[in-house]
């Protein structure tokens, strides 16, 4: 605002020297102008002052204003969002404890089961059973006789392989 008066104020001056009038008249002249002008220039200058506080003062109110709203709603969003996670969370851990026991439930039944299932086939036999379920079709040296899926005979030596019977 006061580059554009000092601006017009020039051009206002520049024009005077210019001019082709008679110098006795034109000096007296353009020292009233130039009163004249500066006066007006400086009640512009004043009035331009004055409207700019006014403007600062309302914009700095309505920031104030503004920042006082945002700052409540963060303060009203940040505590629903913590009611919220804290719910959140107490949900989660009550599911995780349920899952746990639920957990160790089923394994404490697995684990019995297994336990059960291990010492009757340790009383059974002390030979180790074929990988395969294969048929038991006999004896031979007082050991159990297996027919393999495609056939063949064999028992269970006393190291737990296969030896194989010729027919």
């Amino acid at each position: 605002m006061k580059k554009l008066l000092l601006l017009c104020f020039i051009v206002v001056l520049s024009s005077n020297f210019y001019g082709q009038t008679a110098p006795k008249t034109t000096k007296a002249k353009s020292e009233t102008a130039a009163k004249k002008t500066k006066e007006t220039a400086d009640k512009a200058a004043t009035d331009a002052k004055k409207e700019a506080a006014k403007a600062t003062k309302a914009s700095d109110k309505a920031k104030s204003a503004a920042d006082k709203a945002t700052a409540d709603a963060k303060k009203e969003t940040a505590k629903e969002k913590a009611t919220k996670e804290k719910a959140e969370s107490t949900k989660a851990v009550a599911k995780k404890t349920e899952a746990k026991a639920d957990a160790v439930k089923k394994e404490a039944a697995a684990t019995k089961k297994t336990a059960a299932k291990t010492t009757k086939t340790v009383k059974e036999t002390n030979e180790k059973a074929p990988k395969v379920a294969d048929k038991v079709t006999g004896e031979y040296n007082g050991k159990k006789v297996y027919t393999g899926p495609k056939g063949g005979k064999y028992y269970i030596n006393s190291n737990g392989n296969k030896t194989y019977i010729q027919d």
